[in-house]
């Protein structure tokens, strides 16, 4: 009989503003010490993450979406450190891990590592040594004082995961430990990501909660200027015009058109990180779009993208992008369990990996993700703006008038940090998908 519940949770944050300090703990040489591993992971979690899309894309259907891949499948990584038999080999299909355990753990700490060390001005401006922008992860695991974990459990998610065991009394006092993981949670997101864990999440069964936590921000290489926004009319996925405020700038940026809609990638200073945005020819092509959206085709898509100067003459891009901000919220056990991994929430799961025995199944797996796009960047406005005052070549529109899909992304390694789509800039949240946990485990 399972008697103990597991709460399972994490947190996804990307903020678009001005930069600031970051400290840096990882350094580049050890992230790219095994890149043919790192490759295979990287295209296992776009897999995954593209995945995870269409199921939400069609939960969510004409409503803004957002999530972090990056965060889902780092967290569920840590807890299949501990899964073992049919529970396993489920969550390594569901989450394309090809590697062998070993491997995969070392290339997430190595892929960790890579993303969240950020290039600094200071081979470029000596004056300068603050990074371009802040990128930064966290994870805690919240047990239960006087539940046994397995020492080897405990040391991967110390060694590869930087997490350490944080002892707390779901028995005694549930709600303060639910206080305390929320108050853990808005701290590493700067107060963005409130109340994650809701009441009547955790309970005296809780045995233990799995926290991550990711929070970007930064600033668009090429800035846009805020005297040049103004309301123009967008057209939502259900045909209804709004006026919404929409940026506009003129310069060359990476682009290209493909199979019925155009692709733009906007970079962050460093240009380590970017903005991708696919955006249909009319309003009726983003579920031809979405349908067509595999790995393959992505990477076919990005790769094709082509910088102004490849071109036969500079050709500038004029961009019109609206402001926005949204708020998406996500209960995923459903989701997780039709993708192919229900036997991780039923009395089938086997997570004997994390305390010796096997009477542990997740109970909830929630993800809370936000982004707010802008025009901020004025330093870096000023760094690069010289490029693009070079007379008046011929240029190219993409107005993001209509629903768009769009990503951000760590370019050298290729992981998909964050991904989402715009129906309606004006709606900042949606409703929370929300699966009862009831419905999904039999109970002795």
């Amino acid at each position: 009989m399972k008697f103990s519940l597991v709460g399972f949770f994490f947190v996804a944050f990307s903020a678009i503003a001005s930069w600031v300090h970051l400290r840096p703990t990882f350094s580049q040489e050890t992230a790219i010490e095994k890149p043919a591993e790192i490759n295979q992971l990287v295209e296992g979690n776009s897999a995954f993450a593209l995945d995870l899309y269409d199921r939400l894309r069609q939960e969510k259907a004409n409503e803004n979406l957002f999530f972090s891949p990056y965060s889902i499948s780092t967290a569920l990584a840590m807890t299949y450190g501990g899964a073992r038999g049919e529970t396993e080999l489920e969550m390594a299909r569901v989450l394309h891990f090809s590697l062998d355990r070993n491997s995969l753990h070392a290339s997430f700490a190595q892929l960790i590592a890579a993303v969240e060390t950020p290039p600094t001005p200071a081979n470029h401006f000596r004056d300068r040594q603050d990074p371009f922008y802040q990128l930064s992860t966290a994870n805690r695991l919240w047990g239960q004082q006087g539940e046994s974990f397995e020492p080897q459990f405990l040391n991967l998610l110390e060694q590869y995961y930087d997490s350490g065991l944080e002892t707390v009394d779901f028995i005694g006092d549930t709600v303060a430990c639910r206080h305390q993981i929320n108050a853990w949670v808005a701290q590493q997101t700067q107060d963005k990501i409130q109340d994650l864990i809701g009441k009547d999440i955790l309970n005296e069964q809780t045995r233990f909660v799995l926290t991550n936590a990711i929070y970007f921000q930064g600033d668009w290489l090429v800035p846009f200027d805020p005297e040049r926004t103004q309301n123009e009319t967008f057209t939502t996925a259900s045909g209804a015009e709004i006026e919404v405020p929409m940026m506009y700038q003129k310069d060359y940026f990476d682009y290209t058109q493909v199979e019925g809609w155009q692709v733009l990638e906007l970079p962050y200073r460093g240009e380590t990180l970017s903005m991708v945005v696919l955006l249909p020819d009319t309003t009726e092509d983003l579920e031809t779009l979405e349908q067509r959206f595999t790995p393959e085709r992505l990477q076919e898509w990005l790769s094709s993208v082509t910088s102004p100067v490849k071109f036969d003459e500079l050709v500038q891009i004029q961009v019109w992008l609206p402001k926005f901000k949204v708020t998406s919220e996500f209960e995923l056990n459903q989701i997780l369990s039709m993708m192919g991994m229900p036997s991780a929430f039923g009395d089938r799961s086997d997570f004997s990996g994390i305390n010796g025995q096997n009477d542990l199944f997740l109970t909830h797996v929630i993800h809370k993700a936000f982004v707010e796009v802008n025009e901020t960047g004025t330093e870096a406005a000023a760094a690069t703006a010289i490029g693009a005052s070079r007379g008046s070549p011929p240029s190219i529109e993409f107005r993001a008038n209509r629903p768009f899909v769009f990503l951000i992304r760590h370019r050298d390694s290729g992981t998909i940090l964050f991904l989402g789509r715009v129906v309606n800039p004006l709606e900042s949240s949606s409703e929370p998908i929300d699966t009862p946990a009831e419905s999904l485990r039999e109970r002795n």
